[in-house]
């Protein structure tokens, strides 16, 4: 699995579409529970964005995959290292901590077997695989582990 794969897939202007429609219900709390908007401040122009994400839960840890690889809002998390979930009118700040890419395969197996209908396209790696085969592909995605900066949550 050598084959050469971008640093980030790139949405195509319909996924742009979308993103933003769904990631304005996801903002009024009209989505599925596992479904939040992330909002990130721009590394380089300090503005705040949103795109809708979701998350794995496993063991009790909450965790954010990039399916698409080293996108924006990867990048801009990674610079600020904090970021908001927002849903509705809650609002809970999280501080990330990046996975090592052996961490990485039993939480993209959970991630994959959660959301394979939506996101199988980003993998070369089957849902219903074991997690040893995530292993030569880990590099590709970003995870992170999701630590609450604050225990309670906002109403905004």
């Amino acid at each position: 699995m050598a084959d050469a794969v971008p640093a980030f897939r790139e949405p195509s202007p319909l996924e742009r579409v979308f993103n933003r429609v769904f990631g304005a219900l996801v903002g009024l709390g009209l989505a599925p529970r596992d479904y939040y908007l992330l909002q990130v401040k721009g590394r380089k122009s300090g503005r705040v964005y949103g795109t809708p994400v979701s998350l794995v839960s496993l063991h009790g840890v909450r965790f954010l995959v990039a399916p698409r690889g080293r996108t924006q809002w990867v990048r801009n998390a990674e610079a600020s290292n904090e970021i908001v979930l927002k849903r509705g009118s809650s609002r809970r700040r999280f501080r990330l901590r990046a996975l090592a890419d052996a961490d990485k395969p039993p939480v993209l197996l959970a991630y994959l077997e959660r959301y394979r209908r939506v996101v199988q396209r980003y993998f070369p790696v089957p849902a219903g695989s074991p997690a040893r085969a995530f292993a030569e592909i880990a590099a590709r995605y970003p995870v992170f582990e999701l630590l609450p900066i604050d225990d309670v949550a906002t109403d905004r």
